[in-house]
């Protein structure tokens, strides 16, 4: 399971969703950080997409499953990166709240990134495991 370069990235897609969230703020309002905690929307979403991420990284014996998750997860992390897109762009203009964007609004890009990656690496064991059969 942990000798297969899927796992790492899928670990670290994991954290990226699951951890960081909790150290990095995704926006400082007046001073002040707003972690995903204080909205029902992002913590759902948050928690899905780190829920995906360790299902992936259990069923490891199935990879066609694991790359469907994977998928999911992505798409999951692309609705919570246009949610934040949507936020700074309608929020900003406001002049009495002050707002700056945090580094936690780009944790689902970090999310995306490893997740493609996981991908890649499925889908190469996967073409491996084929290669083999056609040997046989």
């Amino acid at each position: 399971m942990l000798q297969r370069i899927q796992t790492v990235y899928l670990i670290f897609a994991f954290v990226a969703s699951g951890v960081l969230p909790f150290v990095f703020p995704l926006w400082t309002q007046d001073g002040k950080p707003v972690f995903f905690m204080q909205s029902s929307v992002y913590s759902i979403l948050f928690g899905l997409s780190t829920t995906l991420a360790l299902l992936a990284i259990l069923t490891f014996k199935k990879r066609q499953q694991q790359f469907v998750m994977n998928r999911l997860n992505m798409i999951l992390s692309l609705i919570l990166l246009g949610l934040f897109l949507y936020r700074s762009l309608n929020v900003s203009g406001d002049a009495p709240v002050v707002s700056e964007k945090g580094i936690g609004m780009f944790l689902p890009i970090v999310s995306i990134v490893f997740l493609v990656l996981a991908n890649k690496a499925i889908k190469k064991d996967e073409d491996l495991v084929k290669s083999v059969d056609r040997l046989r």
